[in-house]
């Protein structure tokens, strides 16, 4: 089920709300789970049982690693100094944690490559020794599996580090891991955030406005933005990816950078907007990445709690930058490397991990703090090196993703069906839209509108864009979710 769909927003939503919001609220993780469960069942009924297989097996395992925590504090402090007493227990405890803690990743991270990966892989190996070695299992892929599987992953090491010491019901886990707002595309929400809101929340009548609000801008983004300039990309690809001249290549470029950034913001959004109508405060997964200066800064600025999750649970574990060059540059090639594998099991999103890995590597040699102290420059150099990037990303096909890129460079293999008569066209056409784009993916649109969002004019706004979206729904617009197929 989409947040962007009529059955959303006008049947499941509403009832949703007003079962939520007149239960007591101690019940209120319990409708929380049931709804969600109810939601992720609509479009998954069979992978649903698998969800709360999950849950089940990774509450067992974070409670056992808590318990041998317990156990590992009450080692300490009967004894003060545990060389001198033989320590045996303590370490006895801290083994069998860090082996529980190995067999659900395992388990986890199992079940994500069979789903996943294993497809690839099999094809891969089968085409490598020229027979079917390893069987094809054709599964669909469950939705929102990469996000939930990294989500129970950082409960399960924060559980381990000692960071989460409280007991935590079934219930809580299993609400904190299914949360409808941001199960199927994040945010990745960490639980020692949402952890005293699982226990206790309320709901304001502010917050459900506030998050209203930002649910309708969300919607807004991806209805009205996202989908209209998707429509763009999609039509300069249907002239095939060697037929483009360099100016259309580079606008379809732009178009989708722009489709992607205000699809995935405006999900984002919407995740939020909704936690808020329910009680939590989820982390901003964007902060105006195109106006970044380096694309160093635009890492810090998209998708943050996922590079967030890999910065805390690989990169920094690894060593991070405390080991020397060559180390640094080793554990960039591997969080890279899995980073770009992470969005999907084909060779282009692996080449584009890698890409990234090259232009951060460089950029640590000291451009890129060179790149942010020229702010034009550095603007410019993110501006043209990130469309580029999003293609490698957006075209599987590596032979024509080769095409499209010998385009943007103005080498041409085959005829030039969209030349420059249709790149003026689209540009008229699609003008006004590139324009509001730009606007929004500057800081000062937003800052805007939080400042007058509680005028009546701002309400009136939020009010239209809600509107406009539900009848670009209603009409049958292009309306798909780009993050779903990761």
């Amino acid at each position: 089920m989409l947040f962007s769909s009529i059955e959303f927003l006008f049947r499941f939503l509403p009832v949703f709300m007003l079962i939520y919001l007149l239960v007591p609220g101690k019940y209120r993780n319990f409708v929380l789970l049931s709804g969600s469960l109810f939601f992720y069942g609509v479009g998954e009924p069979y992978y649903v049982l698998l969800l709360i297989f999950s849950i089940v097996v990774n509450y067992i395992a974070g409670m056992l690693i808590l318990s041998q925590n317990r156990k590992i504090r009450k080692n300490r402090k009967n004894r003060k100094n545990t060389k001198n007493a033989g320590g045996g227990n303590y370490k006895d405890y801290k083994k069998y944690a860090k082996c529980i803690l190995a067999l659900a990743l395992f388990f986890n991270f199992g079940i994500l490559f069979v789903f996943k990966y294993w497809d690839f892989a099999a094809e891969n190996i089968n085409k490598l020794f020229s027979g079917n070695i390893i069987p094809i299992l054709s599964l669909g892929l469950p939705l929102g599996i990469s996000f939930y599987t990294f989500q129970i992953a950082s409960f399960l090491f924060d559980c381990y580090r000692g960071k989460i010491k409280g007991n935590t019901s079934l219930i809580e886990f299993a609400a904190y891991v299914s949360m409808f707002p941001q199960l199927v595309a994040g945010p990745i929400v960490k639980y020692e955030e949402v952890e005293g809101e699982l226990k206790w929340r309320k709901s304001t009548y502010k917050d459900i406005e506030d998050g209203l609000k930002l649910f309708s801008i969300g919607l807004g983004f991806k209805v009205l933005l996202a989908n209209q300039i998707g429509t763009l990309f999609t039509t300069i690809m249907t002239a095939g990816a060697g037929n483009l001249s360099a100016p259309a290549a580079w606008l379809g470029a732009f178009a989708y950078s722009f489709q992607i950034y205000f699809d995935f913001w405006g999900y984002s959004l919407m995740a939020k907007g909704l936690g808020e109508i329910f009680g939590f405060r989820f982390p901003d997964n964007f902060d105006n990445p195109y106006a970044a200066k380096s694309i160093s800064g635009f890492w810090r600025k998209w998708h943050i709690t996922l590079g967030r999750w890999f910065k805390e649970y690989l990169y920094i574990p690894l060593g991070g930058n405390r080991k020397g060059i060559f180390r640094t540059v080793f554990n960039l090639l591997i969080v890279w490397t899995l980073t770009g594998i992470w969005h999907g099991a084909d060779f282009n999103f692996a080449l584009w991990g890698l890409t990234f890995f090259l232009i951060l590597s460089i950029e640590k040699s000291g451009i890129g703090k060179w790149m942010e102290q020229r702010k034009f420059i550095g603007h410019i150099y993110v501006i043209l090196l990130i469309p580029v990037t999003w293609m490698i990303f957006a075209i599987s096909d590596v032979r024509q993703l080769q095409l499209y890129l010998q385009n943007m460079i103005g080498i041409h293999i085959g005829d030039v069906i969209v030349g420059s008569e249709q790149v003026i066209r689209y540009l008229k056409e699609y003008g006004v839209l590139f324009i509001i784009c730009i606007l929004f993916s500057i800081p000062y649109t937003m800052e805007l509108y939080h400042k007058h969002k509680s005028k009546w004019y701002g309400l009136l706004v939020v009010v239209v864009i809600f509107w406009f979206s539900v009848y670009e729904i209603m009409i049958g617009s292009n309306n798909p979710f780009l993050y779903f197929r990761f």
